[in-house]
């Protein structure tokens, strides 16, 4: 039997049960009766050894990790390793040179790179040895982890800091998304032809700020969009997020789309200040005859229009052709990619379909040429997936992506609760994140209905953090049940206002009080 905590029954005690493997504690508190988190044992560990770090255990038939990281994709004439330096015979040519480094495990990590190169990215940084200002940010912000730790796991790929040098001349506050930190929440806003403006979506910024997101999108496709993109970046302490090809068909059609706009369109969001951008950049000419056999086709807006534009030209996707021009602007700025998902199912009947996973597997080669030119990688994964499919997406996107960082949308659990889908998509978003999920998309009552307003953003902020901070708890991330611990004591003690202060909400908890 495991008992891994002070309050384990003593010998003779007549218990029968066997626990099954524990792994950390989420609580401070030793006095504490529960045995701790079901999950793996953490393994912050630099390189492949930090594959498990955080992660649910492996039910059969699930797919294994990577045996790869961005370790693996370096660019041309780089080369690494682990261990004794070089013997002495061992010739470095004259244009390249030698960096050594030790690793958060106390290993020494040797890089050989041009002589004359210059970081851009916190990727490259990391690779480097380098703890930047904001790895140290970082790490004062998720207190279990050192700034060694995260430098090491953005190295590997895993966590990426969405930081924008133009954002950080800012409000920017840097925060990481990856499984080796807390879970995070985005929250999605933006103006249309038909609702809202830049002076709403500012405010609606700030109060998803204030209800707790860690990232925010613009997704806006009216009005003037450069203006309001300008401003959420102005006034922003989180990462902004972008669709890019949204504002390049303002005032033109899709088929009318060039590598050119491409291009300038990138860079344009880049020079503002865009922290990551959802590139859809995985759907190829070759998937889209597996999206004929669906119920409702392809449901992303970026997705579908890249669809249209190569049918009506029968070539390739243009955002996969020009990927690495991408990846240099991207680079230029240390703009993360959040690699779009053009293919994700917009119902259960879709889901995990050939078209998906083909996309995904796309994903995982886009991901790999954007290592190898310095750029930092997360990847975005399906709306609506069953449970008992949730696991495998998840574990699936960890192989073929290598574990970079996943931030899905939902997904949604169930079809027929429309006004109800911040619920229904926050229990899958639980699940997706205790598997291996970074970070969630909230969704909120208006899901499929209409536009969010302030309350709809409340109260799709309220349901992601709630699936947010249970993953953690499950996962064992230390410190995470500290405030549930400390809440309950208040509760026992009858103590309500230290009740109250201690939720997340105190106006409502107060309010529905008899």
């Amino acid at each position: 039997m495991i008992h891994p905590n002070d309050n384990a029954p003593a010998a003779g005690d007549d218990f029968k049960w066997n626990l099954p493997a524990v792994g950390s504690n989420p609580g401070s508190m030793k006095t504490a009766t529960t045995p701790g988190s079901f999950a793996q044992s953490p393994r912050i560990k630099p390189g492949l050894a930090g594959a498990l770090t955080y992660s649910s255990p492996d039910t059969p038939g699930m797919p294994a990790p990577s045996g790869k990281t961005a370790w693996d994709f370096l660019p041309a004439e780089w080369s690494t390793w682990v261990g004794p330096a070089m013997s002495p015979d061992s010739n470095i040519a004259p244009h390249l040179k030698e960096v050594t480094f030790i690793e958060s495990d106390g290993g020494m990590r040797h890089v050989i790179v041009p002589r004359d190169f210059e970081p851009s990215t916190q990727l490259e940084f990391a690779r480097l040895g380098e703890v930047t200002k904001e790895m140290q940010r970082v790490a004062e912000r998720e207190r279990h982890l050192s700034a060694t730790q995260v430098r090491d796991e953005v190295a590997a790929g895993r966590m990426v800091i969405p930081a924008n040098k133009v954002h950080l001349s800012h409000n920017l506050d840097p925060m990481c998304i990856g499984r080796a930190s807390k879970t995070k929440v985005n929250a999605n806003m933006g103006a249309s032809p038909v609702s809202s403006g830049t002076d709403e979506e500012v405010e609606k910024l700030r109060w998803a700020e204030k209800w707790g997101a860690d990232t925010v999108m613009d997704l806006s496709t009216g009005g003037d969009l450069d203006a309001c993109r300008a401003a959420i970046i102005r006034n922003s302490h989180v990462p902004i997020g972008t669709v890019p090809i949204y504002s390049m068909i303002i005032g033109r059609k899709i088929e009318d789309l060039d590598e050119t706009i491409i291009l300038e369109g990138v860079r344009q969001q880049a020079e503002q200040g865009v922290d990551y951008m959802t590139i859809h950049a995985g759907v190829l000419k070759r998937h889209l005859k597996f999206a004929k056999n669906r119920i409702i086709g392809l449901v992303s807006r970026g997705g579908s229009l890249l669809a249209k534009w190569m049918l009506t030209h029968n070539k390739e996707n243009p955002m996969n052709t020009a990927w690495e021009k991408i990846c240099d602007i991207m680079r230029e700025y240390d703009v993360t990619f959040s690699i779009g998902d053009g293919c994700r199912p917009g119902g259960l009947a879709d889901a995990t379909d050939t078209i998906q996973l083909s996309e995904l597997e796309e994903l995982g080669r886009l991901t790999e040429r954007a290592w190898r030119k310095g750029v930092q990688v997360m990847i975005e994964g399906p709306g609506h997936v069953p449970l008992d499919q949730i696991d495998y997406n998840m574990k699936l996107e960890r192989q073929l992506c290598h574990g970079a960082p996943f931030y899905v949308l939902g997904p949604l659990v169930t079809d027929i609760f429309p006004g109800y889908d911040h619920i229904t998509s926050c229990i899958g978003a639980t699940n997706a994140a205790y598997h291996g999920a970074s970070m969630l998309c909230y969704v909120t009552p208006k899901e499929h209905l209409g536009l969010p307003k302030k309350d709809d953003v409340k109260q799709g902020c309220i349901a992601y953090k709630i699936a947010a901070h249970a993953a953690d708890v499950a996962l064992g991330i230390p410190g995470t049940r500290d405030r549930d611990d400390e809440l309950t004591k208040a509760r026992a003690a009858l103590n309500w206002e230290k009740h109250f202060e201690l939720s997340f909400d105190p106006d409502t908890a107060r309010a529905y009080h008899d």
